[in-house]
C-alpha cells in the first residue's frame, strides 16, 4: 500500500473502499490488470477475495473507479489551479509543477492508466476519456494564453508531448524525487514555450 494519500481518497483518512483501491492499483501496475485476481487484492488488504464484492461487483469496476477518480483529480486540480492565477505564465508553471507532482506522488496510477484504458467498459471508456478531453482544454488555454502564436491544434499537441514527458516517470527514477521534479518542470515548460 502506498504511504502517501492518492486520489483515491476523498479524505486524509482511507476509507476500506479507498484501501481497496490503492493496493489494486499498485497491484495492476506492477503484474497488469489481467494479472491480478480478487484474492490477490483481498489479500494485499487483509480480507478474503470475495469479501470485496461488498465493496466493489466486480473487479472490472474497481478499475473504472480507479481510472474515473483519477481523472476527476487531474481535472479538478488542474482547473483550480488554472482559475487561482491571473498571470498566463504563472498558470503554466503550476499546470506543469501539479501535473509532476502528481506523477511523482503516484506511479503506479499513471502506469495503470496509461495501460489500462482498454479495459474499461464502454461506459467508464467514455466518462474517463471525456474527463481526459477537459482536462487537456485547460491546458490548451493555459498553453495558447502563454505563448504567443500557438494555435490551438499546436496547443493540444504540446500538452500530450508534454504529459508523455512528465507521465514517463515510473521509468525514470535515476534522480531523487527533487530533482526529478525540477527537471521536469525546466523540460516541460521549455517544450511548451518552444512551441510559439
Amino acid at each position: 500500500m502506498p504511504s502517501q494519500p492518492t486520489p483515491l481518497a476523498t479524505n486524509a483518512k482511507s476509507s476500506r473502499r479507498e484501501q481497496i483501491l490503492a493496493a489494486a492499483a499498485e497491484l495492476f501496475a506492477r503484474h497488469g490488470f489481467h494479472g491480478v485476481g480478487i484474492d490477490d487484492i483481498g489479500a494485499a488488504v487483509g480480507i478474503s477475495g470475495p469479501a470485496l464484492y461488498r465493496h466493489f461487483r466486480s473487479k472490472d469496476a474497481m478499475l473504472g473507479e480507479m481510472l474515473t477518480s483519477i481523472s476527476t483529480f487531474l481535472l479538478d486540480g488542474g482547473s483550480g489551479r488554472a482559475e487561482a492565477v491571473a498571470d498566463a505564465q504563472e498558470v503554466l508553471a503550476q499546470l506543469v509543477e501539479f501535473h509532476v507532482d502528481f506523477a511523482l506522488a503516484h506511479p503506479a496510477l499513471i502506469t495503470v492508466q496509461e495501460r489500462n484504458l482498454g479495459n474499461l467498459t464502454d461506459e467508464d471508456r467514455k466518462q474517463v476519456r471525456a474527463l481526459q478531453r477537459r482536462y487537456v482544454e485547460v491546458w490548451v488555454r493555459a498553453i495558447r494564453d502563454a505563448v504567443p502564436g500557438v494555435g490551438e491544434t499546436e496547443a493540444r499537441s504540446a500538452a500530450h508531448a508534454v504529459f508523455g514527458l512528465i507521465n514517463s516517470t515510473p521509468h525514470n527514477r535515476h534522480l531523487s524525487d527533487a530533482q526529478l521534479a525540477t527537471l521536469l518542470g525546466r523540460l516541460a515548460l521549455g517544450a511548451l514555450r518552444a512551441a510559439g
